[in-house]
């Protein structure tokens, strides 16, 4: 029999589907919620825009507790803190699904963005950890799919649940998917646990984390909705998370025995792809949220075809993320994450070009591009970031990349859709100025649209704010693609050998 570390091949298959599993149920839940807040809201009696903690409640949670996984996974061990995580987030689930109020339900999910965090990067580092040296690539590969496709499939799934049965049930699906999990990993690997050791808990570490990290996490969720510096709330936010944030850094590096490994950072390669990944994932992220609500609000998608049109990404990055973690011992890492950069800013320059007649086929299909650079960014890029990394120190290094990633991933989200709104007012002001009583052509529209429409004035009005949004949703898409260019130098301060290319080497 063919084995895969000291693990026969047909126990890996059934561990690896079930760490992939728990990490694409984990991914899709960030999303999954997104589509049914207007449910929710109803459902729970409160206003949608307080029906949006919902998503800012488990993402400040998750985030606080993401870079705890080393900490954590030292005193209690990868595979017990997998397992336990898991089973605690099919609870969480079940107690939001029966959520009888809103603030139930925002209890419900601050404890399932805990409880969650380590789930991700310990599925990296289990899955790691049990696949030969030869095929640690295609390890990365299956995670990268399912992180991939996650929250892409959040969407379409939440919004068919919601309409066809109830917002509770986009909890109630994790429940039977994290019991399978967590009782499939214990039993084959538990008599393969790390080494723990019990370190002293670093209390003011641990609150300087909660204070800043938190603090950061939800300014950056509010702070389009309450006009950024506009607001005193978010004035006092940026204040508290960068004195949090500043004297968390300075205890770390001094304490024995700190929640997170800070001296990661003195690691070249990780330093450089963590800074790529963040950065590469802000910019993905802030145009998968502007592209489908400039899709619906000014194109007139619905829902579902504009989390149709969005999904093409996910076709070449779910097909073709194995064959390149199989053969990533095969290439220099630095020339596949640079074609990655290359493809991503072709398709922005291509999507760049998008007017208000654009058909389906010409918005999808520089997605499909986009696809393909997907599958060449996690997964070169995770074995860059861990390339220098002692084995030990995996789960440490993945909590602190997970963390920055999703705090790049907010961060590009917030300022996506700020950029989007201002710059479309800015265009909208720039193209009503050819608009005016004095101009003969304006009157001559003005006076044969009152032929068609009761109200002329309203209807030239949604036809300049829909060629300014798409201007400034076009706009956005072209400093996209210039800033994936300007990634490429960077990436090739990462000096080799990295983990495929030691691979070659002892092969």
């Amino acid at each position: 029999m063919i084995k895969a570390g000291s693990l026969p091949l047909p126990i890996l298959v059934l561990l690896t589907l079930a760490l992939t599993l728990a990490t694409f149920m984990q991914v899709l839940d960030t999303t999954i919620a997104n589509v049914s807040i207007p449910a929710i809201s109803g459902d729970l009696g409160v206003a949608p825009t307080d029906g949006t903690w919902v998503i800012t409640a488990f993402g400040v949670s998750n985030a606080i507790s993401m870079p705890l996984t080393g900490w954590l996974a030292k005193r209690f061990g990868e595979v017990k803190l997998f397992v336990i995580s898991t089973a605690l987030f099919s609870l969480t689930s079940m107690l939001c699904g029966l959520s009888p109020s809103f603030e139930f339900l925002i209890v419900g999910r601050v404890l399932q963005g805990a409880v969650a965090a380590p789930m991700m990067p310990l599925s990296q580092s289990l899955l790691l950890s049990h696949y030969p040296s030869t095929k640690k690539g295609l390890a990365l590969a299956f995670w990268a799919m399912t992180a991939t496709v996650g929250p892409i499939a959040g969407p379409l799934l939440g919004g068919y649940i919601t309409d066809n049965f109830s917002w509770s049930w986009i909890f109630y699906i994790n429940v039977p998917i994290g019991i399978f999990c967590s009782f499939i990993v214990w039993q084959l690997i538990k008599h393969k646990e790390t080494d723990k050791a019990k370190y002293p808990i670093d209390f003011i570490g641990l609150s300087l984390l909660i204070i800043g990290v938190g603090s950061l996490q939800i300014l950056l969720d509010r702070g389009n909705n309450l006009d950024w510096f506009g607001s005193t709330t978010i004035i006092f936010l940026t204040i508290v998370s960068f004195i949090g944030i500043l004297f968390f850094i300075i205890w770390e590096i001094f304490d024995e025995h700190p929640v997170v490994d800070l001296k990661l950072f003195k690691i070249r390669n990780f330093v450089i792809g963590t800074i790529v990944l963040s950065v590469g994932y802000a910019i993905f992220l802030g145009g998968g949220v502007v592209f489908p609500l400039w899709l619906q609000t000014q194109i007139g998608y619905t829902a579902f075809w504009a989390g149709f049109a969005s999904a093409a990404v996910g076709v070449f990055a779910f097909l073709l993320s194995p064959i390149v973690g199989s053969n990533m011992h095969k290439m220099n890492l630095r020339v596949v994450v640079s074609i990655s950069f290359a493809l991503f800013a072709l398709s922005y320059f291509l999507m760049s070009n998008f007017t208000t007649e654009v058909d389906l086929f010409h918005v999808s299909f520089p997605r499909l591009i986009m696809g393909i650079a997907m599958a060449l960014f996690f997964v070169p890029l995770t074995s860059i970031v861990i390339s220098q990394i002692n084995p030990s120190r995996i789960a440490s290094a993945m909590g602190v990349v997970n963390f920055l990633r999703i705090l790049g991933g907010s961060l590009g989200t917030s300022i996506g859709v700020t950029f989007w709104q201002r710059w479309g007012s800015l265009h909208h002001e720039q193209l009503a100025e050819h608009i005016n009583l004095f101009s003969p052509q304006s009157i001559n529209i003005y006076h044969s649209l009152s032929h068609i429409t009761s109200s002329p004035a309203s209807f030239i009005n949604r036809i300049i704010t829909q060629q300014a949004m798409t201007m400034s949703n076009d706009n956005i898409l072209l400093l996209s693609g210039y800033t994936f260019l300007l990634m490429i130098p960077i990436i090739w301060i990462a000096r080799p050998p990295f983990l495929t290319s030691r691979v070659k080497k002892k092969s």
